[in-house]
């Protein structure tokens, strides 16, 4: 049975997420404020936390802050539809996904469970990640799809592999630019977005519609292996 810890300070929301994570079988511990939410994740060892963003006292990315300094658990934010520029500081602080409020209990569930499972004990890395429309060999550093095997430019390639080994996670712009060009890259959003368009061309069966390669607008991308967190994509910004 996974623990969740469940940080918010409307009641309504934390009684509700509550109810609804006991019902599927997790342990939930609850908080309403930064200070609590550390004091609980310290004494319960979660393996996950839901944190709302917009706390009283200690805000949610200092509760990330102060999380990450001992513990890699996942955390999933909850923030409000214009709070754009502090999801990206939330993520940069080591949040590993967001769910915008007002959400939907499915998604939110699916994005648990995501996180879950790739915070789940592994025996290593896995070299192999497969889909249903490519298969990306992590430690040969190639890719094959039914028609043979797709030959990535270097730069392609590290795109591909770093997102790959965050599945599931969104990938900020920052932190594209950072892996791939290092952190003094002056480059910008514009020359992911083509490069993008170009491995879309190369592994998605319809690129107009990426199924695996997600983009989060205004944010970054996401890989999955199969779409369950929601319809192939119009929007390739």
């Amino acid at each position: 049975m996974a623990r969740v810890l469940v940080v918010d300070d409307e009641p309504q929301l934390r009684r509700a997420l509550d109810i609804n994570l006991r019902i599927r079988g997790y342990e939930v511990v609850l908080a309403e404020t930064g200070e609590q939410a550390l004091e609980q994740a310290a004494r319960q060892r979660p393996d996950l936390v839901i944190l709302d963003l917009g706390l009283p006292g200690i805000d949610g990315v200092e509760v990330i802050r102060g999380l990450r300094g001992w513990t890699d658990i996942p955390v999933i934010v909850l923030t409000v539809r214009d709070m754009g520029s502090e999801k990206v500081v939330a993520l940069d602080a080591g949040a590993d996904d967001y769910v915008t409020k007002p959400f939907g209990l499915d998604e939110l569930l699916a994005r648990v469970r995501a996180a879950l499972r790739r915070a789940a004990p592994r025996s290593g890395d896995e070299p192999v990640v497969t889909t249903a429309s490519f298969t990306v060999d992590l430690a040969a550093k190639q890719v094959h799809t039914p028609a043979g095997d797709v030959r990535l430019t270097p730069t392609e390639w590290l795109i591909v592999e770093t997102l790959v080994r965050n599945e599931g996670r969104l990938v900020t712009h920052r932190q594209l630019l950072d892996q791939v060009w290092g952190p003094t890259a002056t480059y910008g959003s514009n020359l992911l977005r083509v490069h993008l368009a170009h491995i879309r061309r190369k592994l998605e069966p319809d690129p107009t519609n990426p199924r695996h390669f997600h983009t989060e607008p205004g944010m970054g991308y996401r890989f999955v292996r199969d779409d369950e967190l929601g319809q192939p994509q119009h929007d390739l910004s």
